[in-house]
């Protein structure tokens, strides 16, 4: 796969990857999410993401939506706690109505104070909506729980007194200390030449200038692990159990995302999924999920079942923890679990919308995108012994906090 990156005129840089297909896309990616966020901020990330779509220079809100769905086209834009992206999907036809259009949210909204002050019901309507889910809202109390006192803790969303607070200064304050250049990256996968894209975004750019400040990383205290339960409404009993892990530069992510896959990824025959769900019943929902960020990392396990079968189920789920660290892999299934992470891998290659977002993370945070061939190497690269010390260094359920969500009028 040939991968052109370059850097525009005013220093922000591209990645593109010229395809031959009818259908392009294209996002811009700042390194700007919840966890840049100040203590009086608390969601204004969020906040900003929806807000950039409520007018610009030249267009207002209903020019913005409908200048790429009049061709059929998706436009649509994301909050993390590390980044805000805005992305666009479109015949290839139309790069430079998408181009345009992005640059004009991206570089020259307004934040009309009339519309902005709507878009907060929006937002206080998904934080109600989101509380309303247990199985959601679980998530994100427990990041809480692992980063006490760190915006990585913090609800993506704010909260309603937070979002309630935020004036369009606010806006401008967090864009000024957090949109300089060398946070900033274009990722485009469609039928366009390098040089025409740089040409078109050379066009847009023009007579920008941004600031070039390095991020400000404050990295989480010293971890505690603790034990809660919350009495909420609802038949279901939630569970998440979990601890830090490895953050996204360690040598040790790759075997971290391989043996929480094989423990309890997307497939089916997971070992949480066959030995837990499949052999007993306990559980209809039933994961484990590692996010590695800059400087740090979340592991967990989360389970809903019913209040009766809970703690059953958490003695379950420690059994097959027990397993991996104390029983290394056999020959074969160390090849299973690294031909079912390559062929996920793969898949995912087939959906160029999400390796366009990859491959403008990748450049982003890690100035460097791997290639297939190396992302093969490294997985087969790894070891049973490997596997197993990433067990005995993250799957010790006696460093695990954990979170239940019951409710204590349903007898167990």
């Amino acid at each position: 796969m040939k991968l052109e990156i370059f850097e525009l005129s005013n220093g922000i840089r591209v990645v593109h990857h010229q395809v031959n297909s009818p259908i392009a896309h294209i996002g811009f990616l700042v390194a700007a999410g919840s966890r840049d966020e100040l203590e009086h901020e608390q969601g204004l990330a969020h906040y900003i993401e929806h807000c950039l779509f409520k007018g610009t220079e030249k267009r207002k809100a209903y020019h913005i939506l409908s200048r790429m769905e009049d061709v059929g086209g998706d436009l649509n834009a994301f909050t993390s706690k590390e980044e805000t992206v805005i992305h666009c999907s479109f015949l290839s036809a139309d790069y430079k109505r998408a181009i345009d259009l992005i640059s004009d949210i991206a570089f020259r909204s307004t934040f009309p104070e009339k519309e902005c002050l709507k878009e907060k019901e929006v937002i206080i309507d998904e934080i109600n909506s989101y509380k309303d889910t247990p199985a959601d809202s679980i998530f994100d109390d427990f990041e809480e729980q692992i980063f006490p006192n760190h915006p990585l803790g913090n609800n993506i969303l704010g909260t309603v007194e937070s979002v309630k607070s935020f004036e369009r200064q606010h806006i401008l304050d967090f864009i000024e200390r957090n949109y300089s250049k060398n946070r900033m990256v274009f990722s485009s996968i469609g039928n366009i030449s390098r040089n025409k894209l740089e040409q078109l975004l050379e066009q847009q750019i023009q007579n920008l200038e941004f600031g070039s400040g390095d991020r400000e990383i404050i990295s989480p205290e010293l971890y505690v692990p603790s034990q809660k339960s919350v009495s909420r409404p609802g038949y279901q009993t939630h569970v998440i159990l979990g601890t830090r892990a490895y953050p996204a530069k360690d040598e040790m992510m790759r075997p971290m995302a391989i043996l929480n896959n094989l423990l309890g990824g997307p497939g089916m025959n997971s070992r949480l999924n066959l030995n837990i769900r499949e052999k007993y019943g306990f559980t209809y929902h039933l994961e484990s999920f590692y996010h590695p960020y800059i400087d740090t990392g979340l592991f967990g396990i989360y389970l809903g079942t019913d209040p009766g079968t809970a703690d059953r189920t958490v003695k379950l789920v420690d059994k097959e923890l027990r397993k991996l660290r104390e029983q290394k892999l056999g020959v074969l299934q160390l090849s299973k679990a690294k031909k079912q992470i390559l062929g996920q891998l793969a898949m995912a290659q087939e959906n160029n919308n999400a390796l366009m977002l990859s491959f403008g993370k990748s450049l982003l945070f890690h100035d460097h995108i791997e290639s297939f061939e190396e992302i093969v190497q490294d997985v087969e690269n790894t070891t049973a012994e490997t596997l197993m010390q990433v067990a005995n260094e993250i799957f010790q359920t006696d460093t695990f906090s954990s979170l239940y969500f019951r409710n204590t009028e349903v007898q167990e």
